[in-house]
């Protein structure tokens, strides 16, 4: 049997599987719990979690946007799965691994006569491909006192122990 969710006027069937939902519950009626009237909205597990998740991956993100702010590399790393399989492109360049992503990080922006500058990122758009994984694609903007670097950048995001990390990251300049 599905779960029933009853708000006033209209009744909300989530069932466990997109197949469930396939097999015939749509247009179903969930009566006695709902009034003859009622219309009954069928949605699956998954895509009731859907917002939950685009929620915690855009919390991810503003994390590390906090964290670039106040010139914390390792605090914005936390955005990024800790494993060698982490695979960043930028510029032409391939960087595998979390600890090769950090030192990319540090080198580029807080190496010798370099500056982080003020991160910010916008034009987001997350599609869940599933209820463990998402693409992100956005741009961002990193505004220097002599420069700005801006960009596109697309995210391969994997729900892992820790929450929701990114595993593979393509940012452009």
């Amino acid at each position: 049997m599905p779960n029933r969710l009853v708000a006033i006027g209209l009744c909300v069937v989530v069932l466990a599987t997109p197949q469930a939902a396939k097999a015939g519950w749509f247009g179903h009626r969930c009566r006695p719990c709902c009034p003859p009237s009622a219309p009954c909205v069928v949605v699956t597990a998954d895509d009731a979690k859907a917002p939950a998740a685009e929620d915690a991956i855009k919390q991810v993100l503003n994390d590390q946007v906090a964290a670039w702010n106040k010139g914390d590399l390792k605090g914005y790393m936390q955005g990024y799965w800790n494993s060698p399989d982490l695979t960043f492109f930028s510029g032409g360049n391939k960087t595998q691994g979390w600890q090769a992503t950090l030192d990319f990080y540090t080198k580029k922006y807080q190496g010798e006569g370099k500056e982080m500058g003020k991160l910010s990122f916008s034009d987001i758009e997350v599609t869940l491909l599933g209820a463990d994984h998402a693409v992100v694609k956005g741009r961002f903007l990193v505004e220097m006192s002599k420069t700005k670097l801006t960009g596109l950048f697309t995210l391969v995001f994997k729900r892992t122990a820790d929450g929701w990390r990114i595993v593979h990251d393509h940012s452009s300049v």
